[in-house]
């Protein structure tokens, strides 16, 4: 921008050429590093994050080549210098002519005599308005025809402001090229006063900003994407978790059973949860008194995360509990979840191990679909049951699933968890892992103290998932 007639201090000297050539390289340097680290993100347009990143690495190319433009016309040395046609008028920069392959062609300038009402147009503002460069420049009064309408108020405020107020002039239009192409265009002007300190011209730049705003656009429109699907996680996941806790048994801690009569078993269960602000999983625990006496003992985890999980768990554990009640034998009850789960809309797998334990003889039923077997310690031993068959429920439909038979002693301790107890371990390191805490099992005594005694240890470490682990004394 030319200075006012009127300042009062002198304007700033141009960089030396050196200190410019190192600007260029810096700015080009840089550049080159952003626009390899965008090349290298992954673009995954179904992902937010990855969509809102790579929209901030376009701005930031945009901004740089816009940088490294400016820079350039800096490099081309000063501004040839035009005298002003009638009033005295500060020189008027014309910006160089544009290079192939350069963005110089986005930055043009302008130029309104007000006491001959003549126009001067540079070569790029006429490229930038779609205009025939043998064409007369628009007046101030004709330039409005080019904007669309709902930005015309606000060009003619600019205008108005710098040619009666001597404001300068910095905002944004819309225009309408001859190809119906619409760009935005920045407008940065001053007036030029004469003599005697009236305004007799106004001369102004104009910068076709399309792409940085079409940028800054993607860039809010991701953020606000992030946003909403920030705020979706969060609802889905505290969705999950009421869910979850309203399927789960009121209980927590201990419990004994039979609750009228002689305590047969000492209970205790917990979930061991996974880090905060992860997906909530589909594992379960239950301990159901059935009408018969006898007490049912379940575990079992379904595939995945989320609400159609927790969903899908409570419509497993509801049908665990229901046919249980029903007397329906642990192979049989597999076989049937089995069933239900295959006929569920969308496809899912899940593990579980299903017992009934039988007080008056302490014999234990069982049935595994693709699960961890109960640990059974005994006299501060611990070893595996030994599985009957049985695949993961939803593997395959018809599937058949064997049971088996244990016969319990006063004093046994019976330990039923998911997957993930012991994290980063295969079934046959967490077996042994397990196993060798049974001295120390051995000397907890209740079931609680025992409970207690693993969650101390593995509750802790690091897991990806939830884990559910019961554990069951035998008292009598």
């Amino acid at each position: 921008m030319p200075p006012h007639l009127s300042a009062d201090r002198p304007a700033a000297q141009p960089p030396g050429r050196g200190s410019v050539d190192a600007l260029i390289s810096q700015a080009r340097r840089l550049k080159g590093d952003v626009d390899a680290v965008r090349r290298d993100t992954p673009s995954d347009a179904s992902d937010p994050q990855e969509r809102w990143q790579r929209a901030l690495y376009d701005l930031a190319l945009h901004q740089l080549d816009d940088l490294d433009t400016h820079l350039g016309q800096l490099q081309e040395g000063p501004p040839l210098v035009s005298p002003a046609p009638t009033a005295v008028l500060p020189d008027r920069a014309e910006p160089p002519a544009p290079r192939r392959g350069s963005l110089l062609s986005r930055v043009g300038s302008a130029e309104w005599n007000l006491l001959t009402d003549e126009a001067s147009w540079s070569g790029e503002l006429y490229q930038i308005l779609g205009r025939d460069p043998a064409a007369a420049p628009l007046t101030l009064d004709e330039l409005p025809s080019l904007v669309l309408d709902e930005d015309r108020p606000k060009l003619t405020s600019m205008v108005t402001d710098c040619l009666v107020d001597a404001k300068p002039i910095d905002g944004e239009f819309r225009v309408v090229r001859p190809d119906g192409e619409a760009r935005t265009v920045h407008m940065m002007g001053e007036p030029v006063l004469d003599s005697d300190g009236s305004t007799a011209s106004m001369w102004a730049v104009l910068r076709d900003v399309s792409e940085l705003r079409r940028c800054r656009s993607a860039v809010s429109e991701t953020r606000d994407s992030l946003q909403r699907h920030r705020h979706q996680a969060q609802t889905e996941h505290r969705i999950a978790v009421e869910l979850q806790e309203a399927v789960l048994p009121p209980w927590r801690g201990s419990l004994r059973l039979p609750h009228q009569g002689p305590e047969t078993l000492d209970l205790a269960a917990h979930q061991l949860s996974s880090p905060p602000g992860a997906l909530i999983g589909g594992d379960w625990y239950d301990v159901l008194e059935l009408a018969d006496g006898q007490t049912l003992l379940s575990v079992g985890d379904l595939t995945g995360h989320g609400v159609a999980v927790a969903s899908g768990m409570a419509t497993l554990l509801g049908a665990v509990r229901g046919m249980a009640m029903a007397g329906t034998q642990p192979g049989q009850l597999m076989s049937w979840l089995n069933q239900l789960l295959d006929a569920t809309v969308q496809p899912a797998l899940g593990s579980a191990v299903c017992c009934r334990y039988r007080p008056d003889t302490r014999t234990l039923t069982w049935a595994q679909a693709g699960h961890p077997a109960p640990l059974l310690f005994r006299d501060g031993t611990g070893r595996r049951l030994n599985a009957p068959d049985g695949v993961l429920l939803g593997a395959t439909s018809g599937a058949v699933y064997a049971q088996a038979e244990e016969t319990l002693e006063v004093g046994d301790l019976l330990v039923l968890h998911t997957d993930g107890l012991v994290p980063g371990r295969g079934a046959t390191d967490s077996m042994q892992v397990l196993s060798d805490l049974g001295p120390r099992l051995d000397g907890a005594g209740a079931a609680q103290d025992c409970l207690r005694l693993i969650v101390d240890e593995f509750g802790d470490r690091e897991r990806e998932d939830d884990a559910c682990v019961l554990v069951a004394r035998v008292t009598s």
